[in-house]
């Protein structure tokens, strides 16, 4: 039976996946010698929420990291990308803190994501992760677009112009909405991240190769930064990967012949990492869109809910009375949700469904309040009694 069948046939409340997902993180940290965990991970599917890494992950962040006080540290990454300078920011968090860091990429860390991959000691991946191009996104006229496709085209418009004598008024429109500072920071951007690349891969995951595997014959740090060099240029080169969205595969980056560790091979690390990213993917399955995580704490990003999420009264504490709008007739609709134990029905309450589906008396139409009741268990931190 896979994992997923298995989580999903004991029906997991949220408490049940939090407890489940803190499980796994200590027997990750156990099979990696007792190294700290921390877990900062994004739903690439919630592209409504601000899943990118951005400056308002920093706090959260040095928050968890205040909770652990180890040498060496795991970081298990999941990300759709974000800001350039964001990552250097957690990369140094890390770095301030670490004798030792490792990321480990269970699914996908892109862009941004690979940028602070390319900071760990080591990197841990197995066959379904990835990496992405690193090809730093701007945003123009309300859009994002890769900045080094920016200057491919400008580039391409200057060659036709040099070839023809001629401007195709096709490209006026295109030209005057970009000026020279535009186009400086399209190549700013992409600068940033190859130098990035190139200092973190010298300093820190060639700090330990001291011999060429071929003649035996000893690393000069000149070497180093040349190995850097190539392979920064290689991850940053859009003409490439063609797409933003591209997958780095670990066999790709061993052509590159950048060492990753293949955690599929150890089934100690490879079983907990595997039940951790399943476990974290059924909590995206609720409205949350980012975790911070360690083994013993953690905070979440939410996206609001249809139905707003209730809370438990100051009454009684382990009973929450919350409205649901039926979305036919517009019935207002109270509904008692008990947390933790059964609790007598109150006047005029419609006690909580089982199924999680809301039954409208007046009209019979459902409501799913799967979602309300996710978060009110998050917040309550007991389980809604169906």
């Amino acid at each position: 039976m896979g994992v997923y069948t298995e989580y999903l046939d004991r029906r997991f409340s949220i408490q049940d996946l939090n407890e489940e997902r803190k499980k796994q993180l200590k027997r990750i940290s156990g099979a990696r010698g007792g190294r700290d965990v921390l877990v900062y991970a994004a739903d690439l599917n919630k592209g409504a929420a601000p899943v990118g890494i951005n400056y308002s992950d920093l706090l959260p962040i040095s928050d968890q990291l205040a909770n652990l006080g180890g040498k060496a540290i795991d970081l298990i990454l999941e990300t759709p990308g974000g800001s350039g300078e964001v990552a250097e920011d957690i990369v140094r968090l890390l770095r301030g803190k670490y004798e030792s860091v490792a990321v480990i990429v269970p699914g996908y860390a892109k862009s941004a994501g690979t940028i602070m991959a390319m900071a760990g000691d080591e990197i841990l991946m197995d066959a379904v992760s990835s990496l992405g191009p690193i090809d730093a996104q701007l945003s123009w006229q309300g859009k994002v677009f890769s900045a080094d496709a920016l200057i491919e085209g400008v580039e391409k418009i200057k060659e036709e112009v040099a070839r023809t004598g001629v401007l195709n008024k096709a490209y006026l429109p295109i030209l005057q909405g970009i000026s020279p500072g535009e186009l400086q920071s399209a190549q700013n951007a992409l600068k940033f991240a190859q130098v990035l690349v190139t200092e973190w891969l010298t300093q820190f995951k060639f700090k330990d190769w001291s011999k060429h595997s071929s003649t035996q014959q000893p690393v000069t740090d000149a070497e180093k930064k040349q190995r850097a060099e190539e392979i920064a240029g290689i991850l940053c080169d859009h003409r490439r990967w063609l797409t933003h969205g591209k997958s780095i595969k670990l066999e790709d980056l061993e052509k590159m012949r950048l060492r990753i560790t293949d955690f599929s091979k150890s089934p100690e690390l490879s079983d907990p990492i595997r039940r951790y990213y399943t476990l974290l993917q059924m909590t995206f399955e609720t409205n949350v869109y980012k975790v911070f995580e360690t083994p013993t704490s953690q905070i979440y990003r939410f996206l609001a809910p249809a139905v707003p999420p209730p809370a438990p009264q100051p009454e009684q504490a382990d009973v929450a009375v919350f409205e649901v709008v039926c979305g036919k007739c517009k019935a207002a609709l109270q509904v008692q949700a008990n947390l933790g134990k059964a609790a007598p029905l109150r006047k005029g309450c419609l006690p909580y469904p089982k199924d999680d589906k809301l039954k409208c008396p007046s009209c019979g139409a459902e409501t799913d309040l799967a979602d309300a009741r996710r978060q009110l268990e998050l917040q309550a931190k007991k389980p809604v009694v169906r």
